[in-house]
């Protein structure tokens, strides 16, 4: 972050803001071709007393958000998340009024009810993601390592605010600043956020896709599609079911295949009488 500092005094490094304004509008520039892709964005931030803030700019521009806390994987083995999306899904609309889940008994309804609100307290700002981000927006790079190596896997951009003792080379684009004032990243979040307002507004309706392809992500291979692919693969690979023959047909088989052989023989016996 050296070449973000301005200057030190009493200990306490001073961010050169020229250059901050400089990393900011080219992360605005990037979340526009971003966006104008078709592309989403995932807003990143755990801490405390800054997720409110992040989650009300995210929810204002319709991105998408974790602010609770970051499941391990949660880009690099994303079919696995999809699964728990689907099942928060469903928990959702059964627990609704007249619901299917009006026909459990009082205590279904109540575990169904605990693991509907256990799932929704980490996937709720990720219901509507279905495929991978195409761009992810952190708080604080340091305090958000995993989510910054999912992405650097996976190759996915990142725009972190970075803070003195962050590693910008992490970071596709660094925007240096006070990750822990609320002014701050009050001001930067909502900069990004009206950038991606904007480029909605100006980027072409496209479909929304129900469900992504699926993917897993290996140390070794990379990225590489699930085990198994897509619902049609499954029904490809699917080997013919074998019916297993009734006793009264096998009965019937082989006394046909008695009585054939009894003939036979008494037809060869005439010949030789002959």
């Amino acid at each position: 972050m050296r070449r973000f500092i301005f200057a030190e005094r009493n200990g306490i490094h001073i961010i050169d803001l020229q250059k901050t304004l400089r990393q900011l509008e080219l992360a605005q520039k990037l979340v526009r071709e971003v966006v104008m892709r078709g592309e989403n964005v995932l807003f990143v931030c755990t801490k405390r007393q800054l997720a409110a803030i992040v989650q009300g700019e995210a929810e204002r521009c319709t991105a998408m958000y974790v602010t609770e806390r970051w499941l391990g994987g949660l880009l690099t083995n994303f079919q696995t998340v999809k699964k728990q999306i689907r099942r928060l899904k469903d928990l959702e609309a059964g627990t609704e009024a007249g619901g299917e889940f009006e026909n459990y008994t009082k205590k279904e309804q109540l575990l169904m009810a605990r693991q509907r609100d256990k799932l929704s307290k980490n996937l709720a700002g990720i219901k509507s993601m279905t495929r991978l981000p195409g761009l992810m927006f952190v708080i604080d790079a340091k305090k958000e390592r995993i989510a910054v190596s999912e992405a650097n896997k996976l190759g996915i951009p990142i725009v972190a605010i970075c803070d003195t003792n962050s590693d910008p080379d992490l970071i596709s684009v660094p925007i240096a600043g006070n990750d822990d004032a609320i002014r701050s990243v009050e001001l930067i979040t909502r900069a990004i956020s009206e950038a991606i307002g904007e480029a909605r507004r100006e980027a072409p309706v496209r479909p929304q896709e129900e469900e992504g392809e699926e993917s897993t992500y290996s140390s070794d291979r990379g990225m590489e599609p699930a085990a198994g692919g897509g619902e049609d693969e499954r029904r490809r690979r699917r080997r013919p079911r074998r019916r297993r023959a009734k006793p009264e047909a096998i009965a019937a088989r082989l006394k046909t295949g008695g009585d054939a052989g009894e003939g036979e023989g008494g037809d060869e016996g005439g010949d030789t009488e002959g």
